[in-house]
């Protein structure tokens, strides 16, 4: 075979415009399409959050707790206050269940008595958490107390969040002497002690959930403040709020408008992070005796009144220590989720 008989029958065939197919316009916008849905700064983090089981089942006992102590009027079984002197320091009894501790049994001297039959009781009266010394039930009386607590705390953030986060983006973002004479007042503000601020409140108001919230509000907002003045003085010199400047946008709308959205992680952790705090300072306020007065209950003044005969009616302090315990630990363990998922390099 010649050299052109082998080149002609290993040519390669004529490529012709049969051999190609014209995409349409839908075709080709179906293929430019991103198949992964575009996620906002906010749905991506409660993505990264549900990811955090432990975030997640304090989130759903949070929400738990705090409904069912506003539905305190609804689910309570007897009145808060309601004083019931035949009926004192009952243990708890539940229907259908025959524990000891929980069937309103009471050992005494080696034995077992059945404290709602010798009390002449009605078989239809329940008291699933006992009472206390006074005939109250204890369930009722944490239900309210409950819902006195988070109220304080939730206010107490609600002054956190607006006074700590207008005084520190004002301050970070205005800078130079004015910013130093506003965290001089700062230092001057932190060096005087909660308690104190307390006392000097109830010279002026009545003890009450109104002087507890104004001491908070007077001092709580203080570490918020710090922490977001820092941030801002990181934030406002980045490039785009130089390129705002640059535009002509007013330092009010830069400031609202592109440096506090930034911050919503940060002052959303640090909102977190004070609820557990003003709880236990107004439980610690209650338990100390310049609290909510009586009859009105809170967790501080169930845990004080529970200390009283703890040794021998140790459920009565308990229970209200437990659910305090349990609000404590469930904010902390949230927020602790919250950073990780405003912030994943926070876990590296």
């Amino acid at each position: 075979m010649s050299e052109n008989e082998l080149r002609n029958t290993t040519a390669m065939p004529t490529i012709t415009k049969d051999l190609f197919e014209t995409a349409s316009e839908s075709s080709m916008q179906d293929k430019e399409k991103i198949s992964a849905p575009s996620l906002s700064f906010m749905a991506d983090s409660w993505r990264r959050l549900k990811k955090n089981k432990v975030a997640m089942v304090s989130l759903i006992l949070l929400i738990i707790i705090t409904m069912s102590s506003l539905l305190a009027p609804v689910i309570a079984p007897h009145d808060p206050n309601a004083q019931t002197v035949q009926y004192a320091n009952m243990p708890p009894k539940i229907p259908g269940i025959d524990i000891n501790g929980l069937n309103g049994t009471v050992k005494q001297n080696g034995v077992v008595i059945d404290k709602y039959e010798a009390s002449n009781v009605p078989e239809d009266v329940y008291y699933y958490l006992g009472t206390d010394s006074l005939g109250r039930d204890l369930l009722s009386r944490i239900l309210y107390g409950t819902r006195v607590s988070l109220f304080i705390a939730f206010m107490a953030a609600l002054f956190n969040l607006t006074l700590g986060v207008v005084y520190g983006l004002t301050s970070g973002w205005l800078g130079g002497k004015i910013d130093n004479i506003m965290q001089r007042i700062l230092e001057i503000l932190s060096g005087v002690p909660n308690l104190v601020v307390v006392i000097l409140m109830l010279l002026v108001l009545k003890p009450g959930i109104s002087s507890i919230i104004i001491a908070l509000a007077l001092t709580e907002w203080l570490s918020m403040a710090r922490v977001v003045r820092a941030q801002t003085l990181k934030l406002k010199n980045q490039e785009y709020i130089l390129a705002a400047r640059t535009l002509g946008q007013s330092p009010m709308k830069i400031a609202f408008g592109h440096i506090l959205p930034n911050l919503a992680g940060v002052i959303i952790i640090q909102v977190m992070f004070s609820i557990p705090s003003a709880i236990f300072f107004e439980a610690f306020l209650s338990f100390i005796g310049i609290g909510i007065p009586a009859p009105n209950a809170s967790l501080g003044t169930l845990i004080n009144d529970g200390y009283k005969t703890f040794r021998f009616l140790p459920h009565l302090m308990w229970y209200p220590a437990g659910i305090m315990s349990v609000i404590m630990i469930c904010f902390n363990l949230l927020a602790d989720g919250l950073r990780d998922a405003f912030d994943p390099k926070m876990r590296d």
